[in-house]
């Protein structure tokens, strides 16, 4: 069992807190299979009071946490939070004279299949 990430907390952890810097978001999503070295264990007390810097998004699911890490799909649905936190309405870059690339959004660049 794992152990919430805060200092002095020792509750067990419920939820996993990742950053999405390009989008300034912060996600807190069920808890993720295993640990990751940039991500922090929350107990459910510092997910629900979690907040962000000015200028950052919280996104945190609707409801209660999950208290069970038997689901094979959190990561996937911590992935899916993240792609959610994403899509916020920015213009298209410009695709380049020369070539690859047809787009950009945050972090992310669509290229161009020339076959």
């Amino acid at each position: 069992m794992r152990r919430c990430s805060r200092t002095g907390c020792t509750n067990p952890a419920v939820a996993t807190l990742t950053f999405a810097y390009a989008d300034s978001t912060a996600v807190v999503g069920p808890l993720a299979t295993a640990a990751e070295p940039h991500s922090y264990d929350l107990c459910s007390s510092h997910a629900l009071n979690l907040t962000a810097p000015r200028g950052w998004e919280v996104v945190r699911p609707d409801g209660e946490l999950p208290d069970d890490t038997g689901h094979t799909d959190d990561l996937e649905a911590l992935a899916n939070a993240v792609r959610e936190a994403g899509r916020v309405e920015r213009p298209a870059a410009e695709a380049p004279a020369g070539g690859g690339a047809t787009g950009r959004r945050g972090h992310l660049r669509v290229l161009r299949d020339d076959s």
